[in-house]
C-alpha cells in the first residue's frame, strides 16, 4: 500500500499532535471544521478532511441555480477556502479500520493508502436511492448535486430547441414532456423553478407555448411535501395543478426502457427527461466500515452523536440514526438544518474530548420547512405559523441566504437576485457543457474523413 502524503505509512502522529480524519465535507463535515478550526488551540491537533469533491453544495439553491436564478458557482463553497486549518484530500475512503484506527482512502488518480486518527468523524452523507426499474440508471437524471442541476438546466432548454426545430410531432411530443418521479423537498421545488423558467422562455420559442408542454410528477404516497405539514401540502397541490401539472398520487414508475415511461395506472407516455428524487439512502461507505449499522444501514450513534460503544469516533448527518431528544423514540430527520447544528454540537464534544471534560447531548426542536416554488410564488411552516405564495416565498429566500456558509456567498447569491429583479431571465442552454469535447472530437472524426475522402479521389 502506497505512502500518505505526508511520506508516512498510514499519517502517523505528528509532533503529538492528535489527529482528526473528517470523511464526508458536506453539511455536516463542513460545520465541524469550521467550528474546530476556531475552538481548538494552535497544535493542539491536526484535522484532515476528506471528500470526493473539493467544495460543498448548498443543496437548498439548487431549484434555483437549475433555474438560472443564481450562478453555479455562487451555491458552492471552497473548502481549501474557507478551511485554511485543515488538510483537504479529495478522493474515496473505501474501508475503515476501527480496530487499528485507520481509513483505507483512494485519491481519484493513484494508489489507495491508509491514513490513521485518533478521533474519526464519519459523515459521508447520503446517495439517491434508486430502484430497480427497468431503464431507469440508463435514462433517469437525479438531483442532488450541482452538476447534475446545470446538466437539468441545459438538457431542458435543449429540448425546447429540439421542439421548436423539428417537424416531427412525435419527436417534439417526447421533447416537451418532463416526468418527475418523488415529491419531497427535492422534487417539488426542482419542478416548481424550471416549469417556471420553461414557461417563461417559451416567449423565445415562436410555436411552442406553455399548452404543448407536458409535466408530471409522479408520488407512491398520498401527498406531497410532507415536511410543511397536510395542509401546506394541499395547498401546494393545488397550486402545482393550477399551473398545469399533472401529479399523480399513489403512482409509480414501472418502466422506463428507451424513454417509455410506464405508471402503475396504466399511463404510458413517451418522454425525454425523467428525473428522480425519490429519496436518498446512507452512503454506500456505511455497508464497508466495521461500525455498528441498523437495518437502514445508517450509523448508530448516541445522542452525544459518538458511535454506540465507541468514544473516538462520531457520526451524524444523513448516514447516522441521531436520537431525537425532542421526541422520544424517534430519529432525526435527514435534513440540512439538523445536519448543520449537529455538526457544530460534534465539534464542541470532540473539543471535550481532547480536554477530558463531558460530553453533551444533541438537542434541537425542529423550526419547520420553507419551499420555493418558482419566482415569488412559495409555501412554508415555521413555528406552527403557515404561509404561502409570495411571503412564504421571501422567508425561503432570507432564510437559506442566512444559512449558506460564508458572507463571500452570501453576497454573490444576493448580487444575483438584485440584478434579477433589473434584467430577463437568462435561458442560454450550454449543451456542451455535458459533453464537453464532442465539439474536439468533431473535429477530429471531420479531419479523419476528409483524408479518407481526399486519399479515394483520383488523381
Amino acid at each position: 500500500m502506497a505512502r500518505a502524503p505526508d511520506g508516512s505509512r498510514n499519517g502517523s502522529r505528528s509532533h503529538g499532535r492528535r489527529r482528526i480524519l473528517i470523511v464526508g465535507g458536506g453539511s455536516v463535515g463542513l460545520a465541524t471544521a469550521m467550528r474546530l478550526q476556531r475552538r481548538l488551540r494552535p497544535g493542539e491537533a491536526e484535522i484532515t478532511v476528506l471528500d470526493t469533491d473539493s467544495y460543498l453544495t448548498y443543496q437548498s439553491f439548487l431549484p434555483e441555480a437549475a433555474a438560472g436564478s443564481l450562478e453555479a458557482r455562487h451555491v458552492v463553497v471552497p473548502l481549501r477556502q474557507v478551511l485554511t486549518r485543515c488538510r483537504i484530500l479529495t478522493g474515496w475512503v473505501v474501508r475503515i479500520d476501527s480496530a487499528r484506527r485507520a481509513v483505507e482512502f483512494k485519491p481519484h488518480l493513484g494508489d489507495s493508502y491508509e491514513i490513521g486518527y485518533d478521533i474519526l468523524v464519519v459523515a459521508p452523507g447520503s446517495v439517491s436511492r434508486i430502484l430497480p426499474i427497468p431503464g431507469l440508471a440508463e435514462w433517469g437524471i437525479g438531483f442532488k448535486t450541482i452538476e447534475e442541476a446545470i446538466h437539468l438546466r441545459n438538457h431542458i432548454l435543449g429540448r425546447l430547441d429540439l421542439a421548436a426545430s423539428t417537424k416531427d410531432e412525435a419527436v417534439r411530443r417526447r421533447a416537451l414532456t418532463f416526468v418527475f418521479v418523488g415529491a419531497g423537498f427535492a422534487g417539488v421545488e426542482a419542478l416548481a423553478e424550471l416549469e417556471d423558467m420553461a414557461r417563461y422562455a417559451c416567449r423565445y420559442f415562436p410555436g411552442i407555448t406553455r399548452e404543448d408542454m407536458t409535466w408530471v410528477l409522479v408520488e407512491a404516497s398520498d401527498r406531497i411535501l410532507p415536511e410543511v405539514g397536510e395542509d401546506m401540502g394541499r395547498w401546494t397541490l393545488g397550486e402545482l395543478r393550477a399551473r398545469e401539472i399533472d401529479v399523480r398520487l399513489h403512482t409509480r414508475v414501472e418502466d422506463a426502457r428507451h424513454g417509455d415511461v410506464v405508471l402503475t395506472d396504466g399511463t404510458r407516455f413517451g418522454a425525454d427527461t425523467l428525473v428522480w428524487t425519490a429519496g436518498v439512502r446512507p452512503h454506500p461507505l456505511m455497508r464497508a466500515a466495521d461500525l455498528p449499522v441498523d437495518d437502514k444501514d445508517r450509523l448508530k450513534v448516541t445522542a452525544r452523536l459518538n458511535v454506540v460503544g465507541m468514544r473516538e469516533v462520531f457520526g451524524a448527518g444523513d448516514c447516522a440514526a441521531v436520537p431525537d431528544l425532542t421526541r422520544p423514540g424517534e430519529y432525526c430527520a435527514p435534513n440540512a438544518q439538523h445536519a448543520v447544528r449537529q455538526g457544530r454540537r460534534l465539534a464542541g464534544n470532540i473539543v471535550a474530548a481532547l480536554r477530558g471534560a463531558p460530553l453533551k447531548d444533541y438537542r434541537h426542536a425542529y423550526a419547520g420547512s420553507v419551499a420555493s416554488l418558482g419566482l415569488y410564488k412559495g409555501v412554508a411552516q415555521i413555528y406552527g405559523v403557515k404561509l404561502r405564495g409570495p411571503l412564504a416565498w421571501v422567508v425561503h429566500r432570507t432564510y437559506h441566504l442566512s444559512r449558506i456558509p460564508t458572507l463571500n456567498k452570501k453576497v454573490r447569491v444576493l448580487s444575483d437576485w438584485t440584478l434579477a429583479l433589473f434584467f430577463r431571465r437568462d435561458i442560454v442552454s450550454i449543451g456542451a457543457m455535458s459533453h464537453p469535447r464532442a465539439e474536439f472530437e468533431f473535429a477530429a472524426r471531420s479531419e479523419v474523413d476528409a483524408g479518407r475522402l481526399a486519399g479515394s479521389l483520383p488523381r
